[in-house]
């Protein structure tokens, strides 16, 4: 199963035609690989997947998709690493 965890942009940078950004994923910083052809700027959210920003996500979203998280794993639903 493939899962894609929205994360917020702490910064962003290139280096040559690659775009980066620094993410908070649930508090840890984690440097991905922007791989979107649309503006990522610091604020924004992003859904990575294998390292990768792969499309933006708006905020209500990103509160919406936590909460279903948050409520499957008090079902006892988790998600093993």
């Amino acid at each position: 199963m493939c899962l894609g965890v929205p994360a917020k942009v702490l910064r962003v940078w290139s280096v040559g035609e690659l775009r980066y950004a620094e993410v908070d994923l649930g508090g840890l910083s984690k440097e991905v690989i922007l791989a979107l052809d649309e503006p990522v700027n610091e604020g924004d959210y992003v859904i990575v997947h294998a390292g990768m920003g792969i499309s933006k996500i708006k905020e209500e979203e990103v509160e919406e998709t936590l909460k279903i998280w948050e409520d499957l794993y008090n079902q006892g639903l988790h998600i093993e690493q």
